[in-house]
């Protein structure tokens, strides 16, 4: 199985600069948009294990289908 190890590095990285930013906004006090930041990375990288989801399921449609 062929194993997307960019789209691995984009999520991770996502989630590390996600962390950072949420812990300068609460630092900062502004707790609020922090999670609303959090939140939107959440979406972001949920989009993407959706979009390689999709790959896979037709994958195995073509397979069993013998296309």
């Amino acid at each position: 199985m062929n194993i997307e190890v960019n789209a691995i590095f984009q999520i991770a990285g996502i989630g590390i600069i996600i962390a950072m930013i949420h812990t300068v906004l609460k630092q900062m006090g502004k707790e609020e948009i922090a999670h609303w930041v959090t939140i939107v990375g959440f979406i972001i990288v949920l989009f993407m294990v959706i979009r390689m989801l999709d790959g896979l399921l037709h994958e195995i449609k073509s397979i069993f289908l013998f296309q």
